[in-house]
């Protein structure tokens, strides 16, 4: 069985002293409302972190098997992140581009695809969004 996974070199938080709260790139925060997500300001997210792509692929198909984010979590993630994987509400800004676009566009309660960060690759599972 051939398994095709989209990788991504991004990073999760922005480097020291180059935080921006403001959101970057001009936007101020804000997106546009092309219908498919509410524009929020915060997600309660969850994440698997592993640094071997075999790992992470196997934590995904016990995701896709049914058993829950957070076993699998606890299981599988190489981070220290709270019980079960939890990064708790991560407001916009906190993280850098292409997690923090995911985190914002990924479905409340589906789980996202395989990526690849410098710290590894990685799961998502928004629990909730807020404005």
């Amino acid at each position: 069985k051939e398994t095709f996974i989209q990788t991504q070199n991004i990073s999760i938080m922005p480097p020291k002293g180059k935080g921006n709260a403001g959101g970057g790139k001009g936007k101020g925060g804000k997106e546009e409302d092309d219908g498919k997500l509410k524009t929020a300001n915060s997600v309660k997210v969850r994440h698997i972190l592993c640094e071997k792509q075999s790992k992470i692929q196997e934590a995904l198909e016990k995701l896709e098997a049914g058993e829950s984010f957070s076993s699998v979590a606890e299981r599988y993630s190489e981070d220290k992140a709270r019980s079960g994987g939890s990064l708790g509400w991560m407001v916009r800004g906190s993280m850098v581009g292409p997690f923090q676009d995911r985190a914002f566009a990924q479905p409340i309660g589906k789980i996202s695809e395989i990526f690849k960060t410098v710290h590894g690759f990685h799961i998502l599972l928004v629990e909730d969004r807020k404005a």
